[in-house]
């Protein structure tokens, strides 16, 4: 809302300093700066209301150091993170961009799936919350939004290069001539499934090619494909957030490492002049994703002011749901998805470590009569608590992880 108040006044009046708000990186900043305020001061006034209101964290004793000193805990935190998120996007980013609006819409709809499992815990006292099937129904549902959104909407592109004899079939397609050092080339913004591969040579695969093997005509089933692809990477994401949010601190300190890398990703992907010396895939119009992202990492950091070790508040799945969904959404949206199994490494680590221990207890008691188990207890954060290791100290090289992996994923640009 400031960003078109500041745009009016720029254009009929003649105020020093109106102009900065056309800078991404300006507003990025006071996105940043304004997500920080929200979750740090209002967030106090939120944690006073839900201890009034006896929002407490119901925990299940699983034998581990200081676990049981939790109970009571206000959860629900995540309205914090929400907050800090949508105030500044609503304020400063501009809100005709679809990219924009896609990612308003995650953080709302995986918000809302979280807060309805949240509400059932708390006053309903149940303690399984949503039913499983419903939360995937809300993932899968938010995947599918996503996906037809991204395949079918007109304003949302890639920049290709083209040859003339491409120009010469498609003249009424705008086709722009490009000098690049000393050759000159066409380009043209075009509706497309290609996403960027990390560590290839040529670094773009192109969805539709997954079904090559059907023969001619195989083109038109991409919209299938790249659709269940979003979907599944959707609640992968969501769910690898939330099972990773169990000790004090951990999912979002990863979450906001994971937001700078996705914020510098979207800057140099909606950048002309550095995707093309990147040599990467250039998105128009989606370097405006970087004050969402600035709000995402604010919210995310402030946040912590209460989160971390030892905890004021906890998140809950309406934090947590929504921090997967805004960054499989967010991946997607800027053709880097392929790079969440590096970027999102935490994530993807205390998922599989789920799955081998629940897998592995299922195999061996059906074979042995006995269930056996790989871990001392899953997710794997659990298993080193097991061992004796402080939360803090637990969370801190999780963290330090999260950072080496973030670099990996930057480092992806150029080592090919």
């Amino acid at each position: 809302m400031l960003y078109y108040l500041f745009e009016y006044l720029n254009q009929n009046y003649d105020f020093p300093g109106l102009r900065l708000f056309q800078y991404i990186t300006f507003r990025t900043s006071l996105a940043v700066i304004l997500s920080l305020i929200i979750t740090t001061v209002y967030g106090r006034r939120l944690i006073n209301y839900l201890q009034k209101m006896q929002v407490g964290e119901t925990v299940r004793n699983l034998g581990l150091e200081g676990q049981m000193q939790k109970q009571g805990t206000p959860t629900m935190g995540g309205i914090i993170i929400l907050l800090g998120i949508l105030v500044p996007t609503l304020l400063l980013a501009n809100l005709t961009n679809i990219y924009v609006i896609l990612m308003i819409v995650t953080t709302i709809w995986m918000g809302a799936v979280g807060f309805l499992d949240d509400y059932i815990k708390v006053f309903k006292k149940n303690k399984e919350g949503l039913a499983g099937r419903f939360k995937i129904v809300g993932q899968v549902g938010l995947g599918l939004i996503i996906g037809c959104t991204m395949y079918y909407h007109p304003n949302i592109v890639v920049r290709q290069t083209v040859d003339e004899a491409s120009v010469s079939k498609a003249a009424t397609a705008p086709m722009v001539l490009r000098q690049k050092g000393e050759s000159f080339y066409y380009t043209q913004d075009v509706k497309s499934t290609l996403t960027n591969v990390p560590f290839y040579k040529n670094n773009e695969f192109d969805y539709a090619k997954v079904l090559k093997f059907l023969g001619g005509g195989y083109e038109k089933y991409a919209a299938l494909v790249f659709i269940i692809i979003t979907v599944i990477i959707i609640t992968a994401v969501s769910n690898g957030a939330n099972i990773t949010d169990g000790i004090d601190g951990l999912a979002t300190g990863t979450s906001a490492i994971i937001g700078i890398t996705l914020g510098l990703l979207a800057y140099v992907s909606g950048n002309t002049v550095i995707a093309d010396y990147l040599n990467i895939m250039y998105i128009p119009n989606s370097g405006e994703l970087m004050i969402f992202a600035g709000a995402f990492v604010g919210a995310c950091v402030g946040f912590l002011w209460y989160n971390s070790y030892p905890a004021q508040v906890f998140m809950g799945d309406t934090g947590s749901l929504a921090i997967g969904g805004i960054i499989a959404t967010f991946a997607i949206m800027i053709r880097k998805e392929l790079l969440i199994p590096v970027l999102c490494g935490v994530f993807l680590i205390e998922i599989l470590s789920v799955m081998i221990q629940v897998s592995y207890f299922k195999y061996t008691k059906k074979r042995f009569g006995e269930g056996r188990r790989v871990f001392l207890m899953s997710p794997l954060h659990h298993h080193y608590q097991k061992k004796g290791y402080h939360e803090a100290k637990i969370v801190t090289r999780f963290w330090i992880i999260s950072i080496l992996l973030a670099i990996i994923t930057i480092i992806t640009l150029k080592l090919r």
